[in-house]
């Protein structure tokens, strides 16, 4: 049995969204399963042609091959790649040369090079959380700790949404493509992401949230401005982000959540406010 499989979604407009049930919306929408012992889980998004995925690896290092709608040879062959670890400690072999990862590091891969994901420990195995984009050109390859990130503390413990921003790739600091990745821990006592909302007609996003409690959940608001709609999450679980779309949470507790992105720049800022007297 292959340790790597996949699955596409297909691009959804606003209109056949705003029509759509709880099962039609988490079909389209939501990203489950993405972390199983020994195997990689990629879903390959007609958004940008992002492909999210997560590789478990356990007791035999994984290997990151192309998958047929890619039409290439290598996964990497006219692709970038980000990777976050959120298990416990690994390494990433990127042309054969190792790098450790601990948890909540994550490394940038450019066109061309070959990948595989080894975790140090079967009892407290690595989780690498994936991100890819089509790529024009090659960077350097760069490991991204927590520590060397840029944080940006916002928001306030009276509107439930005091929260740290780190921002990993900015083209300040790493250059790449389109991924433009980052990380958003939320304090104790709040709960609310991005709210004030946005839209950027010009990215399309993918959230990942973690750090939940079995029993908890977010409530990861999506949908056109006017015709909101809301996708039930649990921990390690995704959610795709049209450029059209909303992309809010509210959880039942804090929690830290990825948030990535490509499209056609990678201006952080490049956003489109969303009146909070114009949501529905």
């Amino acid at each position: 049995m292959s340790s790597l499989t996949f699955h596409s979604r297909y691009a959804i407009d606003p209109s056949a969204a705003a029509r759509m049930g709880t099962d039609e919306l988490r079909a389209n929408f939501h990203i489950g399963e993405l972390f199983q012992p020994g195997k990689i889980n990629l879903s390959y998004t007609h958004y940008d042609r992002m492909v999210v995925g997560g590789a478990m690896p356990a007791d035999v290092p994984l290997g990151l091959e192309a998958i047929k709608p890619m039409g290439t040879a290598n996964f990497l062959d006219r692709r970038e790649l980000i990777a976050v670890n959120i298990g416990g400690k690994g390494t990433v072999s990127v042309g054969g040369k190792s790098h450790a990862l601990g948890t909540r590091d994550m490394i940038y891969v450019g066109l061309g090079e070959a990948v595989s994901f080894a975790s140090d420990s079967i009892e407290a195995p690595a989780k690498f959380y994936l991100l890819s984009a089509p790529a024009h050109q090659t960077h350097p390859t760069r490991l991204l700790t927590i520590e060397g990130a840029k944080r940006i503390d916002l928001g306030s413990q009276a509107a439930s949404n005091e929260r740290s921003i780190f921002q990993f790739t900015n083209p300040e600091r790493v250059k790449t493509c389109q991924l433009v990745v980052g990380m958003t821990q939320l304090a104790p006592g709040s709960v609310w992401n991005t709210m004030p909302c946005h839209v950027h007609d010009r990215r399309m996003e993918a959230y990942l949230y973690f750090g939940l409690a079995d029993a908890a959940r977010v409530f990861h608001f999506m949908g056109d401005p006017a015709e909101t709609r809301h996708i039930v999450v649990a921990n390690e679980e995704a959610v795709l982000s049209p450029p059209w779309s909303i992309h809010s949470g509210c959880g039942t507790s804090n929690y830290t959540f990825i948030w990535a992105m490509a499209g056609d720049n990678v201006d952080y800022t490049d956003v489109d406010p969303v009146p909070m007297e114009t949501l529905r």
